[in-house]
């Protein structure tokens, strides 16, 4: 398992040091227990020396020894007996023995002259100041990892901003007052986005003053158009109005489709009635002699449809001013919706024609940008192919 996130990085560094820690202590505390236990060996087998050898002077036991050396005799018969049963199962009842019996240290000499049952008393004591010690230190540790894992929570925050930013809400403000790296970087992205909060309005009142200026003029061309007697001659100039008025709408959707300022209305529609209404905002005269529509099989897709309208519209009008004949076909089946025209092969890769105002002899060059801009938002791709003579656009 590979760790990537600083958090847990932090946690396995801390989580190691407290085993560390802990495994230490209890290593020291081992060590007392070997230590005490090599002395208690050392010092039991010189008491039993000595016993023997004071009892051959006196033929008595010195039990002031005994006392001051921390051990005493057992005298209660029935104990004794549980004891001498208890090594005698255990196979130690010999000339000399040491054992534990009910958390007690046993020792049995039983020679030639006597037969003795002791318990000695010296224990292991409890290392109260070096567990205090190591108290101390396991929870600066933890006030440490607590520390620095709440010096995060303005990392979690920004993350927070930085997410609602990404889906298109630049009203978020993440400045800190605080004077850590994390401040450093969160005030730095809190001027970015009051910066591109500052040209992306700027643009927005461009743009609509421009597209209002635009409306007047227009507006006035329809009026003055309505007083030509050739009705032949008004309808070619209306039919121009319209195409003015919907390629300003359309630069108005380009501008909302860059900035992520619209909401989608994502319904399912026919792929026959979309083609249809695309058709229809193409504005030209006699369509079937341009276009000629094979609905294989008829499906439905779930798209927003003045967006979804506007991608077929665009694909359709760059099938009909690059071909070399003037017509496209247009096909849709299995899910799929196919526009193909004869002409020569992409002299560029495809990827390459998304990119916006690229260079075009018969367009601003923005038409397959905002085609890939749609299609990224609906979750769909275009494909392109040259087979025959033929380019085939196909919207998967």
């Amino acid at each position: 398992m590979i760790i990537t996130s600083l958090r847990s990085k932090i946690r396995v560094v801390f989580s190691i040091t407290l085993l560390l820690l802990g495994a230490l202590f209890a290593f020291s505390i081992k060590y007392d227990h070997a230590m005490v236990e090599e002395t208690n060996i050392a010092q039991e087998q010189a008491i039993s020396h000595y016993l023997y050898s004071y009892y051959l002077k006196h033929a008595k036991i010195d039990e002031a020894y005994l006392d001051a050396q921390n051990v005493s005799l057992v005298t209660d018969k029935g104990t004794v007996v549980q004891i001498e049963r208890f090594f005698k199962e255990k196979g130690k009842l010999t000339r000399y023995a040491v054992d534990t019996f009910h958390l007690r240290r046993i020792i049995i000499i039983n020679n030639d002259r006597f037969k003795l049952i002791l318990e000695n008393k010296n224990k292991v004591r409890f290392p109260l100041k070096r567990a205090l010690v190591f108290a101390a230190v396991f929870i600066l540790i933890i006030l440490l990892y607590l520390w620095i894992m709440k010096s995060f929570n303005p990392l979690s925050k920004l993350k927070s901003q930085i997410q609602t930013f990404s889906k298109g809400n630049l009203d978020i403000e993440c400045k800190s007052d605080k004077e850590d790296e994390i401040a450093e970087v969160a005030n730095e992205f809190d001027h970015a986005v009051r910066m591109i909060r500052e040209l992306l309005h700027s643009r927005q009142l461009f743009l609509r003053a421009i597209m209002h200026e635009l409306k007047t003029p227009i507006a006035k061309g329809r009026l003055v158009s309505e007083m030509i007697g050739d009705e032949k001659n008004k309808a070619r100039l209306h039919s121009i109005f319209e195409r003015l008025n919907l390629l300003i709408d359309e630069f108005a959707k380009i501008e909302k489709i860059t900035s992520k300022n619209f909401d989608l209305t994502i319904k399912p529609y026919r792929i026959s009635d979309l083609l249809e209404a695309s058709i229809d905002m193409l504005m030209i005269e006699n369509p079937k002699y341009l276009i000629t529509t094979r609905i294989e099989k008829d499906y439905s897709i779930n798209v927003d449809f003045e967006l979804f309208t506007l991608v077929i519209k665009n694909i359709l009008d760059n099938g009909i001013k690059y071909s070399t004949d003037k017509h496209i076909t247009v096909i849709a089946n299995n899910n799929q919706l196919k526009v193909i025209n004869k002409g020569e092969a992409l002299k560029e890769p495809l990827e390459n024609y998304f990119k916006p105002f690229h260079a075009s002899e018969k367009g601003l060059g923005l038409g397959l940008y905002i085609v890939k801009s749609i299609l990224d938002i609906h979750q769909m791709k275009l494909d392109y192919q040259h087979k025959d003579q033929e380019n085939i656009f196909t919207i998967v």
